[in-house]
């Protein structure tokens, strides 16, 4: 067959086909009496296995010495191309990302096309000073997605207090962008997404914060249930209960159970719920020592009544708990 023949009928130019002859990757197997190029099927298989190579994304010297060296290792080229690839689409990707925030942006000119990549690059400084001077001046500049991010991977305090405050001050966009942290495989990303969503304002976060109180990191749940205690959200009794039993930040949480008992409703339930929890052979002595304090800043007589019951405890240090606290209720200035 020759070559203006295999070119129609394979897609490869005839240009290219004497560009690979020249780099000995198909050599025609005979030639023609006028001297023409003619290409055997053996010849024409071979085209077909350089294209399907090259669609991997292989060089042709690549390509020659997979078709060549008897020594060639298919699945070490294969996991080089993946390797390769995976790092081509991160940079990709990392491009795209960066182009789409300053679109956000909506600059006008180059001007503030150049400004908001200097920001961009600021918040991904090595320096702790240059990353919060980047937060503190970005508030109006950066769109809420590169902060998010930003705050969810800071691990300089100073730093990640700058990138909450920049947050609270770009727009509604905020609290669903820190929310997705809390789905991170990482302890730390989560941990940073609630604490920020602590931070922000408005009832979005406040949404994201109850939703939390569900979530399978205890710590999530701790930080949830301390802000939304503290703002009177009684959703976050059953779990600032869990905290005191288990010891976990079980002081904040016995300060987040106070402040809900100041509604006599929510004072009632808790007091229910801690005798309850008192009274169930699970909870174990310190755990019971720790509800029995949890019932010192709670008002009424449910309060009262349930420490005079506790006076008389089997556990002797739950007992001289309570009748200390009964004292304190009677005489605050002990």
């Amino acid at each position: 067959m020759l070559i203006g023949e295999v070119a129609r009928r394979s897609g490869v130019s005839a240009r290219m086909l004497r560009h690979y002859e020249s780099l000995g990757l198909v050599r025609p197997s005979a030639r023609t009496g006028s001297g023409y190029r003619e290409y055997s099927g053996e010849d024409i298989r071979r085209i077909f296995h350089i294209e399907s190579l090259r669609s991997l994304g292989l060089s042709l010297r690549e390509i020659g010495r997979a078709l060549d060296d008897p020594g060639f290792t298919p699945s070490a080229l294969v996991g080089d191309l993946v390797r390769r690839t995976r790092e081509r689409i991160a940079a990709e990707t990392e491009l795209l990302t960066r182009l789409r925030r300053i679109d956000a942006a909506g600059p006008s000119g180059w001007e503030d096309v150049l400004q908001v990549v200097a920001l961009l690059q600021a918040l991904e400084s090595a320096s702790p000073a240059a990353r919060q001077r980047a937060a503190l001046s970005s508030a109006d500049e950066v769109p809420a997605e590169a902060l998010a991010e930003a705050a969810l991977s800071e691990t300089d305090p100073n730093v990640a207090g700058a990138l909450r405050w920049a947050l609270a001050r770009a727009g509604d966009a905020g609290p669903a962008l820190l929310a997705r942290g809390l789905d991170s495989p990482v302890a730390a990303v989560r941990e940073r997404a609630v604490q920020c969503l602590v931070e922000m304002p408005g009832g979005e976060a406040g949404t994201h914060l109850r939703d939390a109180l569900a979530h399978a990191d205890p710590v999530v749940r701790g930080y949830a249930a301390l802000a939304l205690g503290a703002r009177g959200a009684a959703e976050a009794l059953p779990t600032l209960l869990d905290m005191v039993v288990e010891g976990r930040n079980d002081t904040d949480a016995a300060d987040a159970l106070g402040v809900l008992a100041g509604d006599p409703a929510t004072a009632d339930r808790l007091v229910h719920d801690i005798v309850e929890r008192l009274t169930d052979a699970t909870t174990t002595a310190p755990a019971r020592g720790r509800l029995t304090q949890a019932l010192a800043d709670i008002p009424g007589t449910g309060a009262s009544a349930a420490l005079v019951e506790l006076s008389r405890d089997a556990d002797r240090a739950v007992a001289l708990t309570a009748r200390y606290l009964l004292q304190l209720r009677e005489d605050p200035t002990r």
